[in-house]
């Protein structure tokens, strides 16, 4: 059979093909447009290349060439041992007038047949269906991946199809996902543990100097004067916790607090009844009335947060105290999974002031759990909606979650914690942390600048392909890095109706006319909203209406007895005119 065309150029990873007009092809067959996969047919191997332009403009009459396209150089099939295998790179380059042939079906399953039992199957080659497009569970996660897209166009769909197949290959691998829009909640059936607000235990003292300020000052910047009392007395609260906790009997001769040694930022308890009784302390011994207020101050901050039914998970038992952080370690990254090895952190129901806080706490909780036990427990943490958290605009965001999921991207290989990426705009998040993910999962994008990161994030081979990012349908994905054979574009397969994600499976945009939208309707709104702020039980409340979790060890916690010397009247103080 005459060949579909032949070699003209050859430069670098790139050559230009002449198309044949005496090709023997059916006409359906000669649809050489960008995108399709040729091989070129060199001595020793099969070149496997990608067609990047096709024109005719500026052909000579007495060329045999219809056409003239260039390709971009992928990799070769070798033929070793009788068994073709594909390899990246071209160590053979083609020479003029090697011919080129429209890529078989066959050469196709060898580029993309998987190589060991370490593949997930996500969907087929667009290109041609009959081909299943794999991916490499080891390679997309011990380097880390992205899923990127524009709202719609079946990111969400693909997050969930791509984490239940890994949770198939890798059963004892934990999930942690952060769920902002609370949409994947049923998604994963019986392998996910679900927390939200309600029942979710974060003491508020696994939070370091800067999570706790963020929580305490709503998301604003501490005072200063407020931050240098606060920085002076929790490690001595904590010193006073340790004491009563080693003390075997009344009246035994205490150690200084403040000698004990601790920082703001060792994740160790202390009780709230002992940081105010602390800077209370210092507040009635301080003549300046100024100086006085600022204490004030502070101590109502702590009270006003303490006292708000929605920092609950926070400020649960703060003044009981329990050293609780392996049964909250456990609860959250799943040690031991008992059958659940996944947990989908539902955010959506948190304050808003809060969030970036508790994200912090979870991001370095992870990469710290992973370090100190030398990652001989590997865990993949999903953080969707990631320009949130570490936004390439230094002023946006705080910054603690930039530098905790940053942490991840750069060492958490090492210590087996991976990092999944979501997001939307692409641009909008911190160039660093997107470098370090090798496997980039890219569906429609429109905005120009989230396409030129693309273009600077991957390499010149796959470059060309990112021509495809603003035409691509819905579930289309363009793939590229370590994690597959060869930049592709692929569809993702079906995801069974019992894995969509909430927002898709359930939410129309055409009212129903049986909901019954009446006042009783208005009424049960309004008692969740109101339940979101209250410590009431909500009744008909859909979301909560699963038994609760069991308390975290909170019945084995210490009891302690009030503060030693803490006067109930400490407040008096505070009712007295200053002069």
């Amino acid at each position: 059979m005459t060949a579909f065309g032949r070699v003209i150029s050859v430069r670098g990873s790139l050559a230009r093909v002449g198309l044949l007009a005496e090709s023997q092809m059916p006409i359906s067959e000669v649809r050489a447009t960008v995108g399709r996969f040729v091989s070129i047919r060199c001595a020793s191997s099969v070149i496997v290349a990608m067609i990047t332009e096709v024109s005719c403009e500026n052909l000579s009459s007495a060329d045999n060439y219809i056409a003239i396209a260039s390709v971009d150089l992928l990799g070769e099939i070798l033929n070793a041992s009788d068994k073709a295998k594909f390899q990246r790179g071209v160590t053979n380059y083609p020479t003029i007038g090697d011919s080129v042939d429209l890529i078989t079906s066959q050469e196709l399953r060898t580029i993309y047949a998987p190589t060991g039992s370490d593949q997930i199957n996500v969907g087929f080659l667009q290109q041609d269906r009959s081909v299943v497009a794999y991916v490499d569970v080891e390679e997309m996660l011990s380097k880390h991946f992205a899923v990127l897209g524009s709202t719609g166009v079946g990111k969400s769909t693909g997050v969930s199809l791509l984490l239940n197949e890994i949770l198939k290959a890798r059963p004892n691998l934990r999930i942690f996902l952060l769920d902002v829009h609370n949409e994947y909640g049923r998604c994963f059936g019986d392998r996910a543990l679900v927390l939200n607000p309600r029942n979710l235990k974060l003491p508020f003292w696994l939070f370091n100097f800067e999570e706790i300020v963020d929580v305490l000052f709503a998301g604003r910047a501490g005072v200063p004067e407020e931050l240098d009392v606060l920085a002076e007395v929790i490690p001595i609260a904590k010193g006073v916790y340790t004491q009563y906790q080693n003390a075997d009997r009344i009246g035994l001769k205490r150690i200084d607090p403040k000698q004990i040694g601790f920082t703001v930022d060792t994740p160790v308890p202390y009780r709230l009844v002992d940081l105010i009784s602390l800077i209370d302390e210092r507040m009635g011994k301080l003549e300046n009335r100024s100086s006085r207020i600022i204490y004030h101050k502070l101590i109502s901050r702590i009270e006003a947060v303490r006292n708000d039914p929605r920092y609950a998970f926070m400020f649960d038992n703060a003044n009981v105290g329990g050293d609780t952080m392996a049964e909250v370690i456990s609860h959250l990254f799943r040690l031991p999974a008992n059958g659940k090895p996944m947990t989908v952190m539902q955010l959506a129901g948190f304050p808003a002031e809060v969030i970036d806080s508790v994200v912090s706490v979870l991001c370095r909780m992870a990469f710290d759990f992973g370090l100190w036990s030398d990652g001989v427990s590997p865990m993949l943490f999903v953080c969707e909606e990631a320009h949130r958290y570490a936004s390439a605009d230094r002023n946006v965001g705080f910054g603690p979650t930039r530098k905790a999921v940053s942490r991840i991207a750069k060492e958490g290989r090492k210590y087996g914690v991976y990092l999944g990426l979501i997001t939307q705009r692409p641009a909008e998040l911190d160039a660093t942390i997107i470098s370090q993910c090798n496997t980039l999962f890219t569906m429609r994008l429109a905005n120009e600048r989230d396409q030129a990161l693309l273009r600077a994030a991957v390499s010149d081979a796959a470059a060309n392909l990112l021509s495809f990012v603003p035409s691509l349908g819905t579930r289309e994905v363009l793939a590229f890095g370590e994690g597959v054979a060869l930049p592709t574009r692929l569809r993702f397969k079906e995801v069974p109706p019992h894995q969509l994600p909430r927002g898709e499976a359930t939410i129309s945009s055409v009212p129903s006319v049986t909901a019954g939208h009446d006042m009783h309707f208005v009424g049960a709104v309004l008692e969740r909203w109101r339940g979101a702020t209250s410590q009431r039980d909500v009744p008909n409340d859909p979301v909560f209406s699963a038994p609760p979790a069991k308390t975290l060890a909170s019945a084995e916690a210490p009891m302690l007895q009030p503060s030693m010397g803490l006067d109930p009247d400490r407040f008096s103080l505070l009712k007295k005119p200053l002069r």
